[in-house]
């Protein structure tokens, strides 16, 4: 039995805090856990660690949902609210108490506030000291009898405490570096190494897989695991994600919130495909996979431990291939409402020509990274005229008269064709050309100003057969009529 092989059915969970955004990181760690779970069998949950009642907003959790959805990162049973289960957490830390595995603090704020600038005024690191806790019985009665507020502190033993990381091997902590913690504030409220255990020993996971910002907390949580009388569970760190300039990955590097990308035009499989390579190999040179292979791939021995750096021209990358990919009918069905908010025609409209659309994608996509790009070069195809690009007129039409002259023969060439077929189309206009003793990049380049405005398109024939007949012969009259002005 490997460390990637589980010995019992795995459950794994993504726990985030609903105070912002789903952050390509969590969304990341949130992508390998589900693939733990979909290449073992086993079950992704969902637990929304809300206990911060003064940061946790209901915009935020909806944002994770929907940031997970667009993703395709569905949870197997109904989402977990920690904040729901304060009575469990308290249940919990009191029950270690009474086994004598935890310990009351009567220690007022003020003290513990003054004893931190001490330290601190020292230069030195403030560790609470287990003294400062103990009472005679008569005075811990007394104070009990009165209701003085006091934390609840584990006891934390002699020792070391360790664990075998899936991504880093052996890491071990000695005891003595980690301080009595508080389990249970002054107020009846959990921390938050303390809730985390109680709900993931409810939820009955058996593998733990987050950011290796948590290492320092695996080791509190594993010493409650075993005073609770409960099986640890694995773990397994990830790094974290920096930007180009090899920091932690921040709003200055772009956008760093998973919905950002959806609307800048991003697939949700080119988005998981990136993210899976962000901290993990498949184990050869294969970059583009689609989700049944990342799942048939994926194992935590390809987990790496060095942090991953985001490369956004490697995400568009990326998603190029997978618009390439992606069967042109559900290509169709993205990029149809992009189409009608950018004011080219309605998504009826757009099914009512379903096979054109179909088509003009095609042309499009080979040529794009972006969905919000297919868009952009799509206007030549929906707008009844169009613009000119200056630098597309300075290159292309700067001998306006003899432009002109070109683009009228061609117009007369393209009027008199039988039929508006590519193969027709080319082979009159080369005809044309070796009548004049032009080469065709002379025919061509012109016309596709006059057609689309700009230097670079689809294939010209292409263009002619998807603008169609009647606007392509009427905007290139427009183009001559332009150039004859300003000849």
């Amino acid at each position: 039995m490997t460390a990637a092989t589980p010995a019992k059915r795995p459950r794994v969970r993504f726990a985030p805090s609903p105070t912002g955004f789903l952050h390509v990181g969590g969304a990341r760690t949130a992508l390998f856990n589900w693939l733990y779970a979909k290449k073992f069998d086993g079950d992704f949950l969902l637990r929304v660690e809300d206990t911060d009642r003064a940061r946790s907003t209901d915009e935020s959790t909806r944002a994770i949902f929907e940031g997970l959805e667009w993703l395709g990162l569905t949870w197997d049973e109904e989402v977990v609210y920690q904040g729901a289960n304060v009575a469990r957490h308290y249940a919990d830390a009191h029950r270690l108490l009474e086994t004598g595995a935890a310990y009351r603090d009567f220690t007022p704020p003020s003290v513990m506030e003054k004893l931190r600038a001490d330290a601190e005024a020292r230069g030195e690191t403030f560790r609470f000291d287990r003294a400062l806790a103990e009472v005679s019985p008569e005075d811990l009665a007394l104070k009990l009898a009165n209701n003085e507020p006091y934390a609840i502190r584990f006891k934390v033993p002699e020792g070391t405490t360790e664990w075998p990381d899936l991504v880093h091997g052996r890491i071990a902590f000695p005891n003595k570096d980690i301080e009595d913690f508080v389990i249970l504030r002054s107020d009846g409220t959990p921390v938050y190494n303390m809730a985390v255990v109680s709900d993931d020993i409810a939820m009955a996971i058996t593998l733990v897989m987050r950011g290796d910002d948590h290492i320092s907390n695996t080791p509190k949580q594993i010493l409650l695991y075993r005073a609770l009388g409960a099986e640890v569970p694995q773990f397994a760190h990830v790094p974290m994600i920096h930007g180009s300039d090899g920091k932690k990955l921040s709003k200055r590097h772009g956008a760093t919130a998973v919905g950002d990308y959806q609307h800048q035009g991003l697939l949700p499989q080119a988005m998981l495909n990136f993210l899976a390579l962000l901290g993990w190999s498949p184990g050869d040179d294969i970059e583009v996979m689609q989700m049944p292979e990342l799942i048939q791939r994926f194992s935590a021995h390809g987990l790496h431990a060095k942090a991953a750096v985001f490369d956004t021209k490697k995400l568009e990358w990326m998603n190029g291939q997978h618009m390439a990919l992606i069967p042109i009918n559900e290509l169709a069905q993205i990029v149809a409402p992009m189409v009608e908010r950018a004011g080219l025609a309605t998504v009826a409209e757009l099914n009512e020509r379903h096979e054109w659309f179909c088509g003009v994608l095609e042309l499009l996509r080979i040529r794009a990274r972006l969905t919000d790009e297919i868009v952009q070069q799509a206007r030549p195809f929906f707008v009844q005229s169009v613009e000119y690009d200056p630098e597309a007129v300075s290159k292309q039409w700067r001998d306006a008269a003899g432009a002109a002259d070109i683009l009228e023969a061609t117009q007369e060439r393209l009027a008199s064709l039988p039929d508006w077929e590519p193969a027709h189309m080319e082979e009159g206009l080369r005809k044309l050309a070796e009548e004049r003793g032009i080469s065709g990049g002379k025919i061509f380049q012109p016309l596709r100003v006059a057609l689309t405005g700009l230097t670079v398109s689809p294939g010209i024939f292409d263009v002619l057969l998807y603008v169609g007949r009647e606007r392509s012969l009427a905007r290139i009259n427009e183009s001559v009529a332009y150039l004859r002005q300003t000849a």
